[in-house]
């Protein structure tokens, strides 16, 4: 099964294409290792930094934990969004897509007003 596949992908992707369609600025954000010799890891990322980062208007930073149902917080993921809040950004743990809309109209960043899905699709260089 791919990632993309499980309960936690199904959210994530969600939230990318909910934060694509309402236009906010952001992008996935991946951690990890990769091996590049036998028994030698690079690592990328910072540990627990959150599933997607954005920049709100005003220019707010934006972290988003994406969790399936039953997930759980890693000790690094709470450091990370309780350093980010302390900063001023907008940290959130969601388990859904709509999580994330209720998250962002109630800090007043997104319209009540607007539809979620207007039938066409934003293509890049338009």
């Amino acid at each position: 099964m791919s990632r993309r596949e499980t309960p936690e992908g199904i959210v994530l992707d969600g939230c990318l294409q909910y934060l694509e369609i309402r236009g906010i600025f952001h992008w996935r954000n991946n951690t990890g290792a990769v091996q590049v010799r036998p028994g030698q890891f690079m690592r990328f990322g910072k540990i627990g930094s959150s599933d997607i980062l954005g920049i709100l208007p005003g220019g707010r930073m934006l972290c988003v934990e994406c969790k399936a149902k039953s997930g759980r917080l890693s000790p690094e993921q709470k450091q990370f969004l309780d350093d980010a809040r302390e900063l001023g950004a907008l940290a959130l743990v969601v388990r859904d897509w709509q999580e994330l809309d209720e998250s962002l109209r109630k800090e007043g960043y997104a319209m009540k007003d607007m539809p979620l899905f207007s039938g066409t699709n934003r293509q890049e260089g338009q």
